[in-house]
């Protein structure tokens, strides 16, 4: 009898990550919003990060941890934190993980075939704004 086959996963490049966060940056120059971006594989490390000129020094790892959250827990942060309020289900999950999950919008999984295949990260903005923007780049994957 032999072992199952397993389904391959797509792994991102750093010419993925490039060609997302290139779409994020024109997303954030078109709405005027300077902001950091980052993408990360299915591990949840860190592929690649650009900060825009201007965008807040602080929202540098606000980003990453965005879309280390997202790859973590295979949902955008901004379902996370609508699921992460006082009396929902995952109230608290804030303070696990070393302090690194963000439960604020911003953070979405990249998809191919169906399956997580890394995350993007974008903060800089109002909620709103980062949210928009990581739509723009997760949808240049």
């Amino acid at each position: 009898m032999s072992a199952p086959r397993r389904k391959l996963l797509h792994m991102l490049t750093l010419s993925d990550a490039r060609r997302i966060i290139a779409a994020a940056e024109a997303q954030a120059a078109q709405i005027g919003q300077p902001m950091n971006i980052a993408v990360v594989d299915a591990g949840g490390n860190l592929i690649a990060h650009v900060r825009m000129d201007g965008a807040w020094i602080g929202s540098i790892d606000i980003s990453i941890n965005k879309a280390f959250t997202a790859r973590a827990f295979d949902i955008s942060t901004k379902d996370l934190g609508d699921n992460s309020q006082p009396g929902q289900q995952f109230y608290g999950i804030h303070a696990s993980n070393g302090g690194r999950i963000m439960i604020f919008a911003g953070g979405l999984p990249l998809k191919q075939g169906g399956q997580v295949v890394g995350a993007i990260g974008v903060s800089g903005g109002s909620g709103e704004q980062d949210q928009a923007v990581a739509e723009a780049g997760a949808a240049a994957l």
